[in-house]
Protein backbone atom coordinates (compact mmCIF):
# COMPACT_ATOMS: atom_id res chain seq x y z
CA UNK A 1 0.00 0.00 0.00
CA UNK A 2 1.32 3.45 -0.89
CA UNK A 3 2.06 5.87 1.96
CA UNK A 4 -0.69 8.30 0.89
CA UNK A 5 -3.29 5.51 0.61
CA UNK A 6 -2.30 4.21 4.02
CA UNK A 7 -2.84 7.66 5.54
CA UNK A 8 -6.15 8.15 3.73
CA UNK A 9 -7.48 4.82 4.92
CA UNK A 10 -6.20 4.76 8.47
CA UNK A 11 -6.18 8.29 9.95
CA UNK A 12 -9.57 9.58 11.04
CA UNK A 13 -9.39 13.37 11.02
CA UNK A 14 -11.43 13.78 14.19
CA UNK A 15 -8.78 12.17 16.39
CA UNK A 16 -5.64 13.29 14.58
CA UNK A 17 -3.10 15.26 16.64
CA UNK A 18 -3.17 17.99 14.04
CA UNK A 19 -0.41 20.25 12.80
CA UNK A 20 -1.49 23.61 11.48
CA UNK A 21 1.68 25.17 10.07
CA UNK A 22 3.43 23.64 13.05
CA UNK A 23 0.56 24.26 15.44
CA UNK A 24 -0.08 21.06 17.34
CA UNK A 25 -3.70 20.36 18.28
CA UNK A 26 -4.56 17.29 20.30
CA UNK A 27 -8.15 16.05 19.93
CA UNK A 28 -8.83 12.66 21.50
CA UNK A 29 -11.75 10.47 22.46
CA UNK A 30 -14.32 11.35 25.15
CA UNK A 31 -15.74 9.58 28.16
CA UNK A 32 -19.56 9.95 28.27
CA UNK A 33 -19.83 8.63 31.83
CA UNK A 34 -17.41 11.23 33.14
CA UNK A 35 -19.11 13.91 31.07
CA UNK A 36 -22.49 13.11 32.59
CA UNK A 37 -21.08 13.29 36.11
CA UNK A 38 -19.28 16.60 35.63
CA UNK A 39 -21.63 19.43 34.83
CA UNK A 40 -20.82 22.41 37.03
CA UNK A 41 -19.97 25.06 34.46
CA UNK A 42 -19.22 28.55 35.77
CA UNK A 43 -19.39 31.37 33.22
CA UNK A 44 -16.15 33.34 33.28
CA UNK A 45 -14.04 35.52 31.01
CA UNK A 46 -11.04 35.16 33.29
CA UNK A 47 -7.75 33.64 32.23
CA UNK A 48 -4.91 32.04 34.17
CA UNK A 49 -1.39 32.19 32.76
CA UNK A 50 1.00 29.53 34.12
CA UNK A 51 4.72 30.26 33.76
CA UNK A 52 6.87 27.14 34.16
CA UNK A 53 10.48 27.73 35.19
CA UNK A 54 11.81 24.37 34.07
CA UNK A 55 14.87 22.78 35.62
CA UNK A 56 14.45 23.55 39.32
CA UNK A 57 14.90 27.22 40.21
CA UNK A 58 17.19 28.30 43.08
CA UNK A 59 14.69 30.15 45.25
CA UNK A 60 17.23 31.35 47.83
CA UNK A 61 19.11 33.46 45.28
CA UNK A 62 15.84 34.68 43.79
CA UNK A 63 14.20 35.70 47.08
CA UNK A 64 16.91 36.56 49.61
CA UNK A 65 16.27 36.23 53.38
CA UNK A 66 17.74 39.50 54.64
CA UNK A 67 16.78 38.75 58.24
CA UNK A 68 19.10 35.71 58.13
CA UNK A 69 21.70 37.11 55.79
CA UNK A 70 24.77 35.96 57.74
CA UNK A 71 23.53 32.34 57.77
CA UNK A 72 22.57 32.62 54.10
CA UNK A 73 26.03 33.95 53.19
CA UNK A 74 27.84 31.31 55.23
CA UNK A 75 25.87 28.55 53.50
CA UNK A 76 26.67 29.73 49.97
CA UNK A 77 29.49 32.26 50.12
CA UNK A 78 30.66 31.41 46.57
CA UNK A 79 27.30 32.36 45.01
CA UNK A 80 25.61 34.60 47.62
CA UNK A 81 24.15 37.91 46.46
CA UNK A 82 25.82 40.86 48.25
CA UNK A 83 23.43 42.34 50.78
CA UNK A 84 23.81 45.87 49.41
CA UNK A 85 22.77 44.67 45.94
CA UNK A 86 19.51 42.98 46.98
CA UNK A 87 16.41 44.75 45.62
CA UNK A 88 14.19 46.02 48.47
CA UNK A 89 10.44 45.46 48.59
CA UNK A 90 8.09 48.20 49.73
CA UNK A 91 6.84 47.64 53.27
CA UNK A 92 9.18 44.71 53.91
CA UNK A 93 12.67 44.92 55.42
CA UNK A 94 13.33 41.19 55.83
CA UNK A 95 13.01 39.98 52.24
CA UNK A 96 14.43 41.16 48.91
CA UNK A 97 14.81 40.09 45.30
CA UNK A 98 17.77 39.24 43.08
CA UNK A 99 19.20 42.47 41.61
CA UNK A 100 18.31 41.41 38.06
CA UNK A 101 14.58 41.28 38.87
CA UNK A 102 13.72 44.96 38.65
CA UNK A 103 10.56 44.22 36.68
CA UNK A 104 9.00 42.02 39.35
CA UNK A 105 10.25 44.40 42.05
CA UNK A 106 8.33 47.19 40.34
CA UNK A 107 5.21 45.02 40.07
CA UNK A 108 5.46 44.03 43.75
CA UNK A 109 5.77 47.66 44.78
CA UNK A 110 2.71 48.46 42.63
CA UNK A 111 0.67 45.84 44.48
CA UNK A 112 0.55 43.36 41.60
CA UNK A 113 2.55 40.46 43.07
CA UNK A 114 1.91 37.91 45.81
CA UNK A 115 5.03 36.05 46.89
CA UNK A 116 4.37 32.65 48.45
CA UNK A 117 7.31 31.35 50.45
CA UNK A 118 8.68 27.79 50.61
CA UNK A 119 6.17 26.05 48.34
CA UNK A 120 6.56 22.29 47.97
CA UNK A 121 4.92 19.03 49.01
CA UNK A 122 5.57 16.24 51.52
CA UNK A 123 8.29 13.75 50.65
CA UNK A 124 9.75 15.63 47.67
CA UNK A 125 11.11 13.85 44.63
CA UNK A 126 14.35 15.19 43.15
CA UNK A 127 13.98 13.74 39.65
CA UNK A 128 13.17 16.44 37.07
CA UNK A 129 10.69 14.21 35.24
CA UNK A 130 8.85 12.81 38.25
CA UNK A 131 8.82 16.13 40.12
CA UNK A 132 7.37 17.86 37.06
CA UNK A 133 4.66 15.21 36.79
CA UNK A 134 3.80 15.72 40.47
CA UNK A 135 3.39 19.48 40.00
CA UNK A 136 1.37 19.07 36.81
CA UNK A 137 -0.90 16.29 38.07
CA UNK A 138 -1.18 17.59 41.67
CA UNK A 139 -0.63 14.08 42.96
CA UNK A 140 1.02 12.87 46.14
CA UNK A 141 4.68 12.06 45.52
CA UNK A 142 4.08 8.32 45.96
CA UNK A 143 1.01 8.18 43.70
CA UNK A 144 1.02 8.38 39.91
CA UNK A 145 -1.96 10.27 38.46
CA UNK A 146 -2.42 10.32 34.69
CA UNK A 147 -4.50 13.51 34.56
CA UNK A 148 -3.48 17.10 35.20
CA UNK A 149 -5.00 19.52 37.69
CA UNK A 150 -5.96 22.03 34.99
CA UNK A 151 -7.25 19.25 32.75
CA UNK A 152 -9.54 18.01 35.51
CA UNK A 153 -10.80 21.56 36.05
CA UNK A 154 -11.50 22.10 32.34
CA UNK A 155 -13.14 18.67 32.07
CA UNK A 156 -15.45 19.63 34.93
CA UNK A 157 -16.36 22.93 33.27
CA UNK A 158 -16.76 21.58 29.73
CA UNK A 159 -18.25 18.08 29.94
CA UNK A 160 -18.29 15.79 26.89
CA UNK A 161 -15.34 17.59 25.27
CA UNK A 162 -14.36 17.28 22.43
CA UNK A 163 -17.79 16.05 21.21
CA UNK A 164 -19.92 19.10 20.41
CA UNK A 165 -17.03 21.56 20.60
CA UNK A 166 -16.49 24.26 19.54
CA UNK A 167 -19.99 25.58 20.19
CA UNK A 168 -21.71 28.91 20.76
CA UNK A 169 -21.00 29.20 24.51
CA UNK A 170 -17.39 28.03 24.06
CA UNK A 171 -16.09 28.57 20.52
CA UNK A 172 -12.42 28.68 21.54
CA UNK A 173 -9.70 26.31 22.76
CA UNK A 174 -10.16 25.49 26.43
CA UNK A 175 -6.45 25.68 27.15
CA UNK A 176 -3.45 26.77 25.11
CA UNK A 177 0.18 25.88 25.69
CA UNK A 178 3.03 27.55 23.85
CA UNK A 179 5.39 24.66 23.26
CA UNK A 180 6.06 21.54 21.26
CA UNK A 181 3.38 19.46 22.97
CA UNK A 182 0.50 19.80 25.38
CA UNK A 183 1.73 18.89 28.84
CA UNK A 184 0.22 16.71 31.55
CA UNK A 185 -1.19 19.88 33.11
CA UNK A 186 -3.96 19.91 30.46
CA UNK A 187 -4.69 16.18 30.46
CA UNK A 188 -8.26 15.53 31.57
CA UNK A 189 -9.64 12.29 33.02
CA UNK A 190 -10.06 10.89 29.51
CA UNK A 191 -8.89 13.42 26.90
CA UNK A 192 -6.39 16.23 26.62
CA UNK A 193 -8.23 19.52 27.15
CA UNK A 194 -5.67 21.84 25.53
CA UNK A 195 -3.91 22.61 22.27
CA UNK A 196 -0.29 23.54 21.61
CA UNK A 197 1.18 26.36 19.56
CA UNK A 198 4.61 24.92 18.97
CA UNK A 199 6.56 28.19 18.87
CA UNK A 200 6.27 31.93 18.35
CA UNK A 201 7.45 31.48 14.75
CA UNK A 202 4.73 28.96 14.00
CA UNK A 203 2.12 31.25 15.58
CA UNK A 204 3.00 34.08 13.23
CA UNK A 205 3.14 31.65 10.30
CA UNK A 206 -0.38 30.56 11.21
CA UNK A 207 -1.89 34.04 11.39
CA UNK A 208 -0.06 35.11 8.23
CA UNK A 209 -1.12 32.02 6.29
CA UNK A 210 2.47 30.81 5.81
CA UNK A 211 3.06 27.08 5.74
CA UNK A 212 6.42 25.53 6.54
CA UNK A 213 7.79 23.97 3.33
CA UNK A 214 7.63 20.21 3.05
CA UNK A 215 10.51 18.31 1.46
CA UNK A 216 10.13 17.06 -2.13
CA UNK A 217 10.16 13.42 -1.07
CA UNK A 218 7.54 10.69 -0.56
CA UNK A 219 7.64 11.57 3.14
CA UNK A 220 7.12 15.24 2.26
CA UNK A 221 4.11 14.34 0.11
CA UNK A 222 2.63 12.43 3.02
CA UNK A 223 3.33 15.38 5.33
CA UNK A 224 1.46 17.70 2.99
CA UNK A 225 -1.55 15.39 3.07
CA UNK A 226 -1.48 15.13 6.87
CA UNK A 227 -1.37 18.90 7.10
CA UNK A 228 -4.33 19.20 4.73
CA UNK A 229 -6.42 16.77 6.76
CA UNK A 230 -5.39 18.48 9.94
CA UNK A 231 -6.32 21.94 8.66
CA UNK A 232 -9.68 20.72 7.44
CA UNK A 233 -10.50 18.99 10.72
CA UNK A 234 -9.31 21.77 13.00
CA UNK A 235 -12.02 24.30 13.84
CA UNK A 236 -9.96 26.38 16.24
CA UNK A 237 -7.40 27.79 13.81
CA UNK A 238 -9.83 30.34 12.39
CA UNK A 239 -10.69 31.55 15.90
CA UNK A 240 -7.00 31.93 16.78
CA UNK A 241 -6.29 33.83 13.56
CA UNK A 242 -9.31 36.11 14.08
CA UNK A 243 -8.31 36.85 17.67
CA UNK A 244 -4.75 37.63 16.67
CA UNK A 245 -5.79 39.84 13.77
CA UNK A 246 -8.07 41.83 16.08
CA UNK A 247 -4.97 43.15 17.87
CA UNK A 248 -2.70 44.77 15.28
CA UNK A 249 -0.44 46.58 17.78
CA UNK A 250 0.97 45.71 21.18
CA UNK A 251 3.38 47.10 23.73
CA UNK A 252 7.13 46.69 23.68
CA UNK A 253 8.60 43.37 24.76
CA UNK A 254 12.27 42.58 25.38
CA UNK A 255 14.16 41.02 22.47
CA UNK A 256 16.14 37.77 22.60
CA UNK A 257 13.75 36.55 25.27
CA UNK A 258 11.74 33.44 24.41
CA UNK A 259 9.47 33.82 27.45
CA UNK A 260 8.58 37.35 26.35
CA UNK A 261 7.81 36.01 22.85
CA UNK A 262 5.40 33.47 24.34
CA UNK A 263 3.69 35.91 26.70
CA UNK A 264 3.23 38.41 23.88
CA UNK A 265 1.19 35.79 22.03
CA UNK A 266 -0.90 35.11 25.15
CA UNK A 267 -1.65 38.82 25.63
CA UNK A 268 -2.67 39.14 21.99
CA UNK A 269 -5.06 36.19 22.15
CA UNK A 270 -6.67 37.35 25.39
CA UNK A 271 -7.21 40.86 24.03
CA UNK A 272 -8.43 39.36 20.74
CA UNK A 273 -11.39 37.86 22.58
CA UNK A 274 -10.56 34.19 23.09
CA UNK A 275 -12.48 32.67 25.99
CA UNK A 276 -9.62 30.28 26.70
CA UNK A 277 -9.39 29.70 30.46
CA UNK A 278 -5.80 28.52 30.92
CA UNK A 279 -2.58 29.39 29.10
CA UNK A 280 0.80 27.81 29.81
CA UNK A 281 4.27 28.97 28.83
CA UNK A 282 7.68 27.64 29.82
CA UNK A 283 11.23 28.89 30.12
CA UNK A 284 14.55 27.43 31.26
CA UNK A 285 16.71 25.60 32.04
CA UNK A 286 17.20 26.49 35.70
CA UNK A 287 19.25 23.34 36.38
CA UNK A 288 22.23 25.29 37.72
CA UNK A 289 24.51 22.61 39.15
CA UNK A 290 27.62 24.51 38.13
CA UNK A 291 28.73 28.05 37.30
CA UNK A 292 25.41 29.45 38.52
CA UNK A 293 27.08 32.83 39.03
CA UNK A 294 30.20 34.55 37.80
CA UNK A 295 32.92 34.34 40.44
CA UNK A 296 33.96 37.97 40.01
CA UNK A 297 30.39 39.23 40.45
CA UNK A 298 27.77 36.86 41.87
CA UNK A 299 24.94 39.14 40.73
CA UNK A 300 25.75 38.11 37.15
CA UNK A 301 25.93 34.78 35.38
CA UNK A 302 23.59 32.06 34.14
CA UNK A 303 21.01 32.31 36.92
CA UNK A 304 20.99 36.10 36.85
CA UNK A 305 20.31 36.06 33.11
CA UNK A 306 17.44 33.59 33.54
CA UNK A 307 15.86 35.63 36.35
CA UNK A 308 16.27 38.87 34.43
CA UNK A 309 14.48 37.45 31.42
CA UNK A 310 11.65 36.04 33.53
CA UNK A 311 11.21 39.33 35.37
CA UNK A 312 11.39 41.49 32.25
CA UNK A 313 9.00 39.24 30.30
CA UNK A 314 6.35 39.21 33.04
CA UNK A 315 6.63 43.00 33.50
CA UNK A 316 6.25 43.60 29.75
CA UNK A 317 3.24 41.24 29.68
CA UNK A 318 1.58 43.00 32.61
CA UNK A 319 2.16 46.43 31.05
CA UNK A 320 0.81 45.16 27.74
CA UNK A 321 -2.43 43.72 29.10
CA UNK A 322 -2.94 46.92 31.09
CA UNK A 323 -2.59 49.06 27.96
CA UNK A 324 -4.82 46.64 26.06
CA UNK A 325 -7.54 47.02 28.70
CA UNK A 326 -7.71 43.38 29.79
CA UNK A 327 -5.68 43.53 33.00
CA UNK A 328 -8.73 42.77 35.15
CA UNK A 329 -9.20 39.44 33.37
CA UNK A 330 -5.75 37.94 33.87
CA UNK A 331 -4.02 36.21 36.76
CA UNK A 332 -0.58 34.63 36.45
CA UNK A 333 1.61 32.32 38.49
CA UNK A 334 5.12 30.89 38.28
CA UNK A 335 6.29 27.43 39.31
CA UNK A 336 9.37 25.24 39.11
CA UNK A 337 9.47 21.50 39.75
CA UNK A 338 11.67 21.93 42.82
CA UNK A 339 14.11 24.31 44.48
CA UNK A 340 17.79 23.89 45.28
CA UNK A 341 19.75 22.97 48.43
CA UNK A 342 20.54 25.61 51.03
CA UNK A 343 24.29 24.99 50.79
CA UNK A 344 25.99 25.64 47.45
CA UNK A 345 28.35 23.10 45.95
CA UNK A 346 32.04 23.33 45.04
CA UNK A 347 31.14 23.83 41.36
CA UNK A 348 29.74 27.31 42.03
CA UNK A 349 26.21 25.96 41.75
CA UNK A 350 23.38 24.35 43.67
CA UNK A 351 21.96 20.84 43.70
CA UNK A 352 18.37 19.60 43.55
CA UNK A 353 16.36 20.60 46.60
CA UNK A 354 12.86 20.78 48.00
CA UNK A 355 10.67 23.85 48.53
CA UNK A 356 11.03 27.22 46.80
CA UNK A 357 9.08 30.48 46.50
CA UNK A 358 6.67 31.25 43.68
CA UNK A 359 4.93 34.38 42.42
CA UNK A 360 1.25 34.99 41.77
CA UNK A 361 0.87 38.16 39.71
CA UNK A 362 -1.79 40.44 38.29
CA UNK A 363 -4.00 43.36 39.16
CA UNK A 364 -6.36 41.13 41.13
CA UNK A 365 -3.84 39.52 43.47
CA UNK A 366 -3.81 40.06 47.20
CA UNK A 367 -0.42 41.79 47.28
CA UNK A 368 2.31 40.99 49.75
CA UNK A 369 4.00 37.86 51.09
CA UNK A 370 2.48 34.62 52.31
CA UNK A 371 4.75 32.90 54.84
CA UNK A 372 8.11 33.85 56.26
CA UNK A 373 11.69 33.46 55.11
CA UNK A 374 12.84 29.85 55.39
CA UNK A 375 15.03 28.93 58.34
CA UNK A 376 18.72 28.86 57.39
CA UNK A 377 20.85 26.75 59.78
CA UNK A 378 23.91 28.41 61.31
CA UNK A 379 26.03 25.63 59.82
CA UNK A 380 24.23 24.24 56.79
CA UNK A 381 25.18 20.85 55.37
CA UNK A 382 24.80 19.45 51.87
CA UNK A 383 21.63 17.66 53.04
CA UNK A 384 19.82 20.76 54.30
CA UNK A 385 16.75 21.77 52.34
CA UNK A 386 14.29 24.63 52.43
CA UNK A 387 11.43 23.12 54.44
CA UNK A 388 7.95 23.32 52.95
CA UNK A 389 5.64 25.91 54.45
CA UNK A 390 2.85 25.61 51.86
CA UNK A 391 1.73 22.74 49.68
CA UNK A 392 1.74 23.79 46.02
CA UNK A 393 -1.74 22.31 45.71
CA UNK A 394 -2.97 24.94 48.15
CA UNK A 395 -1.96 27.57 45.57
CA UNK A 396 -3.86 25.72 42.83
CA UNK A 397 -6.91 25.24 45.04
CA UNK A 398 -6.98 28.89 46.06
CA UNK A 399 -6.79 30.05 42.44
CA UNK A 400 -9.55 27.67 41.36
CA UNK A 401 -11.78 28.75 44.23
CA UNK A 402 -11.09 32.48 44.32
CA UNK A 403 -10.31 33.21 40.66
CA UNK A 404 -12.46 30.72 38.78
CA UNK A 405 -15.15 30.53 41.51
CA UNK A 406 -15.15 26.74 41.81
CA UNK A 407 -17.33 25.55 44.70
CA UNK A 408 -15.71 23.61 47.54
CA UNK A 409 -17.26 20.22 46.71
CA UNK A 410 -16.17 20.37 43.08
CA UNK A 411 -12.79 21.69 44.16
CA UNK A 412 -12.03 18.58 46.21
CA UNK A 413 -12.97 16.39 43.25
CA UNK A 414 -10.62 18.30 40.96
CA UNK A 415 -7.76 18.47 43.46
CA UNK A 416 -8.28 14.92 44.76
CA UNK A 417 -7.98 16.12 48.39
CA UNK A 418 -8.85 19.07 50.62
CA UNK A 419 -6.03 21.62 50.75
CA UNK A 420 -5.32 24.70 52.82
CA UNK A 421 -6.81 27.96 51.54
CA UNK A 422 -4.35 30.78 50.84
CA UNK A 423 -5.25 34.45 50.32
CA UNK A 424 -3.53 34.89 46.95
CA UNK A 425 -6.44 36.67 45.25
CA UNK A 426 -7.85 40.01 46.30
CA UNK A 427 -10.74 39.87 48.76
CA UNK A 428 -14.11 39.72 47.08
CA UNK A 429 -12.81 38.32 43.77
CA UNK A 430 -15.08 35.34 44.43
CA UNK A 431 -15.92 36.14 48.04
CA UNK A 432 -12.32 35.24 48.86
CA UNK A 433 -10.69 35.06 52.28
CA UNK A 434 -11.10 37.99 54.61
CA UNK A 435 -8.16 37.01 56.82
CA UNK A 436 -4.49 36.89 55.94
CA UNK A 437 -1.81 34.49 57.04
CA UNK A 438 0.01 37.25 58.91
CA UNK A 439 -2.78 37.80 61.43
CA UNK A 440 -0.77 35.84 64.01
CA UNK A 441 2.60 37.33 63.12
CA UNK A 442 4.81 37.34 66.20
CA UNK A 443 2.54 34.91 68.05
CA UNK A 444 3.88 31.42 68.55
CA UNK A 445 1.14 28.94 67.67
CA UNK A 446 3.32 25.86 67.94
CA UNK A 447 6.30 25.00 70.12
CA UNK A 448 7.89 21.98 71.75
CA UNK A 449 9.43 21.29 75.16
CA UNK A 450 12.02 20.21 75.91
CA UNK A 451 14.02 21.50 72.98
CA UNK A 452 16.60 20.04 72.46
CA UNK A 453 15.19 16.63 73.39
CA UNK A 454 16.49 13.08 73.40
CA UNK A 455 13.57 10.70 72.81
CA UNK A 456 10.24 12.47 73.38
CA UNK A 457 9.08 16.06 73.38
CA UNK A 458 5.70 17.70 73.94
CA UNK A 459 4.34 19.72 71.03
CA UNK A 460 2.07 22.53 72.21
CA UNK A 461 -0.23 24.19 69.70
CA UNK A 462 -3.04 26.71 69.64
CA UNK A 463 -5.79 26.29 67.07
CA UNK A 464 -8.59 28.66 66.13
CA UNK A 465 -10.80 25.62 65.61
CA UNK A 466 -11.57 23.40 62.68
CA UNK A 467 -9.12 21.24 60.78
CA UNK A 468 -5.66 21.28 62.33
CA UNK A 469 -2.57 19.57 60.96
CA UNK A 470 0.83 19.01 62.55
CA UNK A 471 3.63 17.39 60.55
CA UNK A 472 7.19 16.61 61.58
CA UNK A 473 9.71 16.85 58.71
CA UNK A 474 13.39 16.08 58.41
CA UNK A 475 16.07 18.27 56.80
CA UNK A 476 15.34 16.74 53.38
CA UNK A 477 11.74 17.96 53.55
CA UNK A 478 10.26 14.50 54.06
CA UNK A 479 7.23 14.16 56.35
CA UNK A 480 8.23 11.48 58.87
CA UNK A 481 5.35 11.79 61.35
CA UNK A 482 1.88 13.37 61.41
CA UNK A 483 0.98 13.71 65.10
CA UNK A 484 -2.22 15.72 64.43
CA UNK A 485 -4.65 15.65 61.52
CA UNK A 486 -8.25 16.27 62.62
CA UNK A 487 -10.81 18.87 63.63
CA UNK A 488 -10.51 20.65 66.98
CA UNK A 489 -12.52 23.06 69.07
CA UNK A 490 -10.63 26.33 69.43
CA UNK A 491 -8.06 26.13 72.19
CA UNK A 492 -4.54 25.09 73.20
CA UNK A 493 -3.53 21.42 73.14
CA UNK A 494 -0.52 19.19 73.75
CA UNK A 495 0.62 16.10 71.87
CA UNK A 496 3.63 13.91 72.57
CA UNK A 497 6.12 13.30 69.78
CA UNK A 498 8.15 10.11 70.13
CA UNK A 499 11.33 10.17 68.06
CA UNK A 500 12.28 6.55 68.69
CA UNK A 501 14.34 5.18 65.81
CA UNK A 502 15.14 8.60 64.34
CA UNK A 503 18.75 9.80 64.14
CA UNK A 504 19.91 12.88 66.00
CA UNK A 505 19.69 16.19 64.17
CA UNK A 506 17.41 19.08 63.29
CA UNK A 507 13.72 18.42 62.58
CA UNK A 508 10.88 20.79 61.78
CA UNK A 509 7.36 20.85 63.19
CA UNK A 510 4.83 22.34 60.77
CA UNK A 511 1.50 23.64 62.10
CA UNK A 512 -1.44 24.34 59.76
CA UNK A 513 -4.88 25.63 60.76
CA UNK A 514 -7.03 27.01 57.98
CA UNK A 515 -5.01 29.68 56.17
CA UNK A 516 -2.56 30.00 59.06
CA UNK A 517 0.69 28.04 59.23
CA UNK A 518 3.95 28.13 61.17
CA UNK A 519 7.15 26.08 60.95
CA UNK A 520 9.54 25.74 63.90
CA UNK A 521 12.85 23.85 64.20
CA UNK A 522 13.47 21.33 66.97
CA UNK A 523 16.67 19.49 67.82
CA UNK A 524 17.04 15.84 68.73
CA UNK A 525 20.21 15.42 70.77
CA UNK A 526 22.06 12.36 72.01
Amino acid sequence: MKRRQFLENTIPAAILPSLIDGTSVKVLAHNPIMAAMLNTYVESDRALVIVQLSGGNDGLNMVIPLDQYSNYFNARSNIAIPQNRVLPLTGNTTTGLHPSMTGLQSMYNEGKVRLVQAVGYPNPNFSHFRATDIWMSASDSNVEVTSGWSGRYLSDQYPNYPVGYPNTPMPDPLGIQIGSSTSLTFQGPSVNMGISITSATNFYNLINGIQDPAPATPAGDALKYVRLVAQQSNQYSARIVAAANAVPTQGTYPTNNSLADQLKIVARLIKGGLKTRVYMVSFGSFDTHSIQTNTADTTTGTHATLLQRVSAAIKAFQDDIKNLGVEDRVLGMTFSEFGRRIKSNASVGTDHGAAAPLFVFGKKVNPGITGVNPTIPVTATVNDNVVMQYDFRSVYSSILQDWFCVDNTTLQTIMLQNFQKLPVCANGTCLGPTAVTTRDAGVSLVSNYPNPFTETTTIKFTTAGGHTLIQVMDSLGRVIRTPVDRDYVAGTYNVTFDSYGLPTGVYYVRFQNGITQQVKPMLKAR
